[in-house]
């Protein structure tokens, strides 16, 4: 007998509840939803569907990696390491000097020739090592560069990912593009300038001790180096080179102000930070230090008191802004290397308007076109169609909702494509019961026969289509992932809505009318 469940009837009932409460908040505005943000419980849906950069403007900026600043520094910590090794070795040498490729260490005698290739071959296994006559030459094989590259771009993205948002900007792109550059997509960015600095910002922080010597004289060296300083411009520090403290070591950095109103960043230190901070400047007390930003010296003040809390303060003469971002920078991490703009392009909001106008038109035709095709072909079943459609659109946009998906132009692609494969599967369901109907079944058996037969290919159909949905997304990048989205919510809906819900509005109809006639059979059949 043609009926539904009662647990069903309440499945569907809260499936379109969801729907539309989800859907709501897309079409009262934005003071609606903040209206319901402040005066209503938190579990009552006020989020709109995110709109990709292609609809509500924002940047999309290429970034270059410096991949010679990660080869020169992994080619310094080698040589560091082998001047260490061959020194606890005991092997004399006279030179060690590196590049961005190899290592080049120049021995006093030959003898040592051997032992010095096994010390440094202890550093990493993967070093390629040549000899010649006093020199022996350590290079970096491919599979080293490719790994290196490989983790670089890893670690870049996840800085750049926190960096990001930190802004709080909403579902941002941030992805590989070719061998050394990382695309950036932003929608909807207020302040594209602000977001260029945070990424262009290394943020390698350090603390060093200052060095007199190299302050005086202008030069560095090999234990110094000789930086400008932020607050007093044209003036430059001598520290030394290793610093004491560096940003990894930080757990937490944040804005406050000092006892003067101005400005500061508040930091906190892990266990191995603290406990060396605290023996530092235990030991320096009375002498400056300065706190060294991406080559800069921010400020250099006097250790009053050995600080052995964990916690601190950096000031610099600060704007709030400042300050802000600098704690921003220090609590996603320093990158691993630094960052330029390879490519730059603004999307202004007009065309993302004019891109939702045109993706609106092209949905309504296509709905116009379905709902004409569909009442002339199926009469009152046609309406059920309808129906189902608007329904299966409501959820389709409340799942956007809910879950916050972006929706990007190809997305609404693949919403006019659900329109098409939503009514496809009525169609499969109609002309299965025409077909059991003209067969001589009543036609409350020939609309559960109908549904029932035509269930399987359904099934068969979407779940093809889900599947290659699914792999769009896995595999896909930017506007792809965008229709795949889409059409994968099309896809469930399109099941809910064809099968179920259609089914329980002709099961309503059947009672109602008594099922005497069936619409969509041919006029001269007798019942």
């Amino acid at each position: 007998m043609l009926q539904t469940p009662t647990w069903k009837i309440v499945l569907i009932a809260l499936v379109i509840l969801f729907g539309i409460a989800n859907v709501t908040p897309n079409l009262i505005g934005k003071d609606g939803r903040d209206w319901i943000e402040t005066n209503l419980p938190s579990w009552v849906p006020s989020q709109s569907v995110n709109l990709g950069l292609d609809l509500q403007g924002g940047s999309h900026i290429l970034l270059d990696i410096g991949f010679d600043t990660v080869f020169a520094e992994q080619m310094d910590g080698i040589a560091e390491s082998v001047r260490n090794n061959l020194r606890e070795s005991g092997i004399r040498f006279g030179s060690i000097t590196s590049d961005l490729e190899k290592v080049s260490v120049v021995l006093n005698n030959t003898v040592d020739g051997e032992e010095a290739r096994r010390q440094i071959r202890l550093i990493d296994p993967g070093l390629m090592i040549d000899t010649n006559g006093l020199e022996v030459i350590a290079t970096m094989s491919e599979g080293m560069r490719d790994d290196i590259i490989t983790n670089t771009i890893s670690h870049t993205i996840e800085i750049v990912r926190r960096r990001v948002d930190e802004t709080g900007t909403n579902e941002p792109v941030i992805q590989r593009q070719g061998d050394e550059r990382i695309l950036v997509q932003l929608p909807g960015v207020d302040d594209p300038e602000r977001i260029k600095n945070l990424l262009g910002k290394t943020a390698k922080l350090g603390f060093h001790l200052v060095d007199d010597r190299a302050t005086r004289t202008g030069r560095g060296g090999a234990g110094a180096l000789v930086l400008p300083m932020l607050e007093n411009p044209g003036q430059e520090l001598g520290v030394k080179r290793r610093a004491m403290i560096t940003g990894e070591m930080l757990t937490n950095a944040s804005t406050g102000f000092d006892q003067t109103g101005q400005p500061v960043v508040n930091f906190r230190l892990d266990s191995r930070g603290a406990d060396r901070f605290c023996r530092v400047s235990r030991d320096n007390v009375g002498k400056p230090f300065a706190v060294v930003l991406d080559g800069e010296v921010i400020t250099a003040p006097v250790l009053r008191e050995p600080i052995c809390g964990g916690q601190g303060q950096i000031s610099g003469g600060f704007t709030v802004s400042e300050a802000n971002d600098l704690a921003l920078l220090l609590r996603a991490g320093a990158l691993p290397a630094p960052l330029t703009i390879a490519e730059e392009r603004s999307i202004g909001p007009s065309l993302g308007a004019d891109s939702i106008a045109a993706g609106e038109k092209a949905a309504m035709v296509g709905f116009a076109l379905v709902i004409v095709f569909m009442i002339i072909s199926y009469g009152t079943f046609g309406f059920f169609s309808v129906f189902a459609l608007i329904i299966n659109m409501t959820l389709v946009f409340g799942i956007l909702s809910s879950f916050q998906a972006t929706l990007t132009l190809p997305g609404i692609a693949g919403i006019v494509l659900t329109i098409g494969m939503a009514v496809d599967a009525n169609i499969l369901i109609y002309e299965r019961i025409r077909e059991e109907y003209l067969q001589g079944r009543s036609i409350l058996g020939a609309i559960q026969s109908g549904f029932d037969n035509a269930f399987s290919t359904i099934i068969d159909a979407n779940l093809t289509g889900l599947i290659a949905a699914i792999l769009l997304y896995s595999f896909g990048t930017g506007p792809i992932k965008g229709f795949a989205v889409t059409l994968s919510i099309g896809i469930l809906t399109t099941l809910f809505t064809a099968v179920m819900f259609t089914k329980f509005l002709i099961v309503i109809w059947a009672k109602q009318t008594g099922a005497k006639s069936l619409p969509i059979a041919p006029k001269e059949v007798a019942v």
